[in-house]
């Protein structure tokens, strides 16, 4: 097994390894890998779904994804990306072919949190279809002391798609107006320590205690310092890579620019946070 560095920032390669048959001692190398580099690809898996669902549940529960219309027939913990990019008349399907793209995390409006992210590549297009990440830690880091100290005790209300429930036609109408879920700007992540920008533009909803304006104006703030210099990896997908992410400490987006012709397929889960932080809002 080999591990290297992705990117100066955050992501890890690791190739020689199968998953399927990795000891306990071999997965706490990758694990503590992961802690440190926020994103790990384990290059060249065969998978399947039980294979895939089972290293899934090394890192902690696994759960259904809140948009059904996704989710595998027979295992709901499973979320099939990218099928059904193109309408019947060959146009495209925005929901669908634009899913996750701009900065993000994953499930802030989900009360069980979201630990990390898994996605296998099944079909991936000749050009396009990358996936960005970025390090949270540095992000808080590059913050002036003066707005640290102006956000450290501001906290966010997020639903999924945000203010404008951007994407809501991807949830089933029951699922469109759940309560949003508060977390704090500032985050210390419970296994590293390190303290985060957690600040997710894409399903916020409002800052606690601010006016519209107040709000609108620290969005545009914050946005400058959320991608700190260096601290991005941008991922280049090949069929079997196996990338698992931490929601904790780092923010991706989907670059939406691969040919529509063509296919671009992954299995997905989800896994809960141990220690989710999230508050509903009732």
């Amino acid at each position: 097994m080999h591990i290297e560095k992705a990117s100066p920032g955050c992501g890890a390669i690791v190739t020689g390894i199968d998953i399927r048959s990795i000891s306990d001692s071999e997965f706490q190398l990758i694990y503590r890998a992961w802690l440190e580099a926020g994103v790990i690809c384990i290059r060249g898996q065969e998978l399947t779904i039980e294979d895939f669902l089972s290293y899934g549940r090394r890192f902690g529960e696994i759960f259904p994804h809140l948009v059904k219309k996704s989710r595998h027939p027979n295992h709901p913990e499973l979320t099939v990306m990218g099928t059904n990019a193109r309408n019947a008349d060959g146009t495209v399907n925005r929901p669908v072919y634009t899913r996750g793209h701009g900065w993000h995390t994953d499930g802030p409006w989900d009360p069980k949190g979201c630990k990390a992210t898994q996605l296998f590549g099944l079909e991936i297009p000749s050009r396009g279809g990358d996936t960005l990440f970025a390090n949270m830690a540095m992000a808080y880091n590059s913050l002036p002391n003066t707005l640290k100290k102006r956000i450290q005790n501001l906290e966010a209300d997020y639903v999924y798609g945000g203010v404008s429930r951007k994407s809501s036609e991807l949830l089933e109408p029951e699922d469109r107006n759940l309560p949003p879920v508060r977390h704090p700007l500032i985050r210390t992540h419970s296994e590293t320590g390190q303290k985060t920008l957690y600040f997710n533009p894409t399903h916020l909803l409002r800052i606690v205690g601010l006016s519209d304006q107040e709000a609108k104006d620290l969005f545009q703030e914050l946005e400058q310092y959320q991608i700190a210099p260096g601290a991005e990896y941008r991922h280049k997908w090949e069929v079997g890579d196996l990338v698992t992410w931490d929601n904790r400490c780092t923010l991706h987006s989907a670059t939406a620019d691969y040919p529509i012709e063509e296919r671009r397929v992954h299995w997905r889960c989800t896994i809960a946070s141990d220690d989710a932080k999230g508050v509903l809002i009732s």
